[in-house]
Parts: structure tokens; sequence; C-alpha cells
């Protein structure tokens, strides 16, 4: 019987053809929070527009298990109608009373209540004050929000919060309106019309101590930390202007109207919530030394955020783009021996991990807590690496300005990337996309040479000694005796490649990728 309701409900999402059914355009939630439990209340009106004939439609929300937390619904509405509805395995059901017709575009008002078990975490701060911080990645929205809890759903969002008037509540988007309305109670209404996945959609409350640290453009940029950690922190998140203005200039136009930087209860270093990003609460300590981690998740914004990708499968599209625009904002502020320095660090990691799992970059494992790994992360910032020093620098970054154009406001896909540097470099890249991503590990290379003098040839021997062939451009710097370096580019196509080159004399050394270009292991032997 399990078997045959999971199947059923499966099938309110999506028809028989496997096409998708409604397409999420606007959430409006109406939240009340409160000192006195954990338990909340909630309207979520959610706007959608059906992309088939249907029946029938399913929106994720945790459902109350025994003794456990949970949401139960008290009404679905539609037109000022009452629906009738189920909750199911954690998916509230109802029925649209004929009005779900191809096109048609609806509204309906789902009321709940309950105590979040997940994604709303209700707590108390390292200082001892209690707070509320959603925290929804990967789709823990559904914890305590009614939403099509996917990554290929984008809408825009409104978040209306009744509170105790003591706290100060940051979300997405622009603030509304901020007021007292008595009884000891703040309404807070902040309003995005960016459509974001669930993801990134969410508030915070606390006794937080604010200031604006900046502008870039029209962009206002502020901290918002525990009032006793305003000192620390306001230094701390201040070196976030400078890096917004750098990838604005880097990428394009910011996306959002603000950008807060927040201290929080996030179960992550960071979190690259839409214009509010959630950092944990230990990240703040006056020394301002989080550059790298204030790089990365403003970096989000542009991927992840405004460019989603189509499903976790593909998520490098976020955290490897991160990654690699936080390595290129270092290269900008310290130089280039530095970016060899951290790009060697990374490959390193990326070497010890694939010999502890044999897992491509694009992986449809469906616990995608395992997908925050050295993959996505290193592994995906080297892939880009690795493409910036094939195309140069220019046409690299004119490319990821194009796809960053083509898809903002939209979801990606690693074949999307692909056509992108395909039509820039006017050749296709297969095999490049295929062996990077789909194919586990890296080459692992054994790198022979001798020289003979009577002949003056240099012989130089390369063997992939991984199991799939991989296909690349290896850089070989000669130094010879007095010290001084050739480098040489070879096309490695075949598992085994013998080259012979004319050379004066024996050579003191050879030195695989000296410009650190390539993702490989691999030793060298002298014969």
């Amino acid at each position: 019987m399990k078997l045959l309701l999971s199947f059923f409900f499966a099938m309110v999402a999506y028809n028989c053809s496997g096409q998708r059914i409604l397409d999420v355009t606007h959430y409006n939630f109406d939240l009340e929070l409160s000192d006195r439990s954990d338990s909340i209340k909630g309207k979520a009106g959610i706007s959608f527009t059906c992309l088939a004939d249907t029946q029938r439609i399913s929106i994720d929300l945790r459902q109350p298990t025994k003794g456990g937390n949970g949401f139960t619904v008290s009404s679905v509405i539609l037109d000022k109608k009452s629906l009738s509805f189920t909750q199911s395995d954690d998916k509230v059901i109802f029925d649209l009373a004929g009005a779900g017709k191809n096109g048609a575009a609806l509204i309906v008002t789902i009321s709940y209540s309950g105590i979040p078990a997940d994604g709303l975490i209700i707590s108390k701060n390292m200082f001892g004050k209690r707070s509320f911080f959603a925290d929804n990645w990967p789709n823990r929205a559904m914890q305590w929000i009614p939403c099509v809890d996917s990554p290929s759903d984008k809408a825009a969002v409104d978040f209306i919060v009744t509170a105790p008037e003591h706290y100060k509540v940051i979300s997405n988007g622009l603030m509304i309106e901020d007021q007292l309305i008595g009884g000891g109670k703040r309404r807070t209404h902040y309003k995005e019309e960016v459509p974001l996945p669930t993801k990134i959609m969410v508030i915070g409350l606390a006794d937080f101590a604010t200031e604006q640290s900046g502008k870039v453009g029209p962009v206002p940029v502020s901290s918002w930390v525990y009032a006793e950690n305003k000192k620390d922190g306001f230094k701390d998140y201040a070196i976030a202007v400078p890096i917004l203005q750098w990838l604005k200039d880097y990428i394009g136009q910011f996306p959002y109207k603000k950008l807060a930087h927040v201290q929080s209860k996030t179960i992550y270093g960071g979190m690259e919530n839409a214009g509010a990003i959630f950092y944990a609460e230990n990240t703040v300590n006056g020394l301002a030394d989080n550059e790298a981690l204030i790089a990365h998740e403003t970096a989000h914004q542009y991927f992840g955020d405004m460019v989603t990708e189509i499903n976790f499968s593909h998520v490098w599209l976020s955290e490897g783009f991160a990654s690699y625009m936080t390595q290129l904002f270092l290269e900008s502020k310290y130089g280039a021996d530095s970016l060899a320095k951290r790009m060697a660090t990374d490959r390193q990691s990326i070497i010890s991990f694939s010999r502890q799992k044999k897992l491509p970059v694009i992986d449809t494992v469906s616990q995608y807590m395992a997908l925050l790994n050295t993959n996505s992360y290193q592994k995906g910032s080297w892939i880009l690496h690795m493409l910036r020093r094939e195309t140069g620098d220019s046409v690299f970054r004119q490319t990821i300005r194009d796809y960053y154009r083509t898809y903002a406001g939209k979801n990606a896909s690693s074949a999307d990337l692909q056509k992108m540097f395909e039509q820039s470099i006017k050749h296709p890249m297969d095999t490049f996309f295929h062996q990077w991503l789909r194919v586990p590990g890296q080459p692992d290379l054994e790198i022979r040479w001798s020289y003979n003098a009577e002949s003056s040839l240099l012989q130089i021997t390369v063997k992939q000694q991984q199991p799939d062939l991989f296909v690349f451009p290896l850089e070989i710097a000669i130094e010879a005796k007095d010290h001084t370096k050739q480098v040489i580019k070879f096309n490695i196509n075949q598992p085994r490649q013998i080259f012979l080159l004319p050379y004066p004399a024996e050579p003191l050394a050879i030195h695989p990728d000296p410009n650190v270009s390539l993702l490989y292991s691999g030793t060298v032997i002298r014969k």
C-alpha cells in the first residue's frame, strides 16, 4: 500500500509523461512567532500557473509525526472556497474543484500551525538569547513553510512576520514595513520580487545590532550581528563591500536590491540566502579574517541564487562557481602566485578524496547533504580553472558573463554551460565536459624521461594509469643545468605516448604542469 500511495502522490506533481503540472510564481508567507513556545502559526498564499490540465495538486510540508514536530493544515482556500485536502508523506494534497485548467493562474491559501522539526532553527544564540533562523538548504524549507521545495521552481516571495517587539527581522528583499502593532508585538514585511528557489527563502530574528557598511552602486551592504558582538561583527563584515565591488565588476550588476551579512545559527559556515547571507555565529571574532568565506557566499548570489542549478546533481554549478570566483577575487588581491599555491592545495584535496570515493562530479545521489563534498567545491573550481587556462582569461571571463546574463533568474544545467563555452571558442567540448564531470577521478600519470647524448634527443614517455582515458594538454618545463626553463605543451590523448625532442644537453630535471593548469596526480621517473 505504501508503494501505491507514493506513486499516486508523485502523480499530483507530474503527469503521466513526467511533465511538471504547476509553476509557482509567488509566495506570501504570513507568520506569527512567539517567545511563549516554539509553535508558529502561518498562512501561505501560493500563486501558481497550471502547466497542464489537472485536478489535484501537492505542496511540500512536513506533517506531524507521532510525538514529534511538524505542521497541521487547518484549511486550503481557493477563491474564498474551502478545498478538500489531505496530508500524507509530508505533502498537502488538495482538489482544485475543476479550476485546474492548462494555463490557469490560481492562488491558494494554506493555513497551518505547529512546531518546526527542522528548517527554522529556534534556539538560544551564543549569548543565551532566543533567536529564529531559517536554514533551508537543500530541501528543508518544507520543514516550516508550504512550498514546492525544489531548486527548479523559482518564485517571488513576501515574508510578513509578527513577533515580540524586541526582535529585529531580516529576510530576502527590501523591508517595506516595520511597525509596532500593540500588545508587545512588531510586524515586519519584506518583499523580494526576483524569483528565488526555496532553498534561499529565509527569515532571521534576533536582538541584532545593525550597520550599513557601505554601498556598491545603488546596493546597500549592511551588517546584522548580535548586539553583544557589534564592535567585532561590524569590523568583520565590513570587508564585504570591496568583495561585492569586485564581483560586480567581473560578472555584472548585483541581482538584488540589498545585501545583508548576518550572524546566525545556520548549521553551515555560511548560507547564501538571497540578499541576506547567514554566517555561523562563531565566524565573528573581530579579526576580519573570513575574506574567503564572505567572497564565497557573495559569489553565490550570482551563481546558485540568481543562476540556479536545474537540480542538485548539478550543484557544482553553484559550489564550484562560488569557490572559483573566490579564487579569482583572491588572485586579484594577492597575485597569481597565491592562486597557484591555493589551486595546488585544492588539487591534493581532490586527489585524496578520489582515492576514498570514486564518484563523478555530476552525482545522482538522493542524500543531498552528501553532495557537499570535495567534488562539488574544489573539483568544480578546478574544472573552471582548466576552462580558463584552455580558453584564455578574456574569453573565459566573457563566457562567464554571457552565461550569467543568459540564465539570470532561471535554472541551468552543465550542458547549458558547455553550450556557452562552445559558442565562445567555436568547437565542441563534449570530451572535456564528459571526462571532468561524469568520469570519477582524474589523470594519474607516470612520466619517464631520459636523454641520449649521441643523438641529442630528450625522450619523454607519458603513461595514463587511471582506468578511463583522459584527453588534455600537459605542459612540461625542461630545466637546463643553468636553471633556465623551457615550457613545452603536449597533447595527451592515448594511454601511453612517447615524445622525442631535440635538446642540446642533458637537462637537470623536468617539471610537469609548472603553471598549475591541470588536475592530475603522478610521478616523474628519470631513467
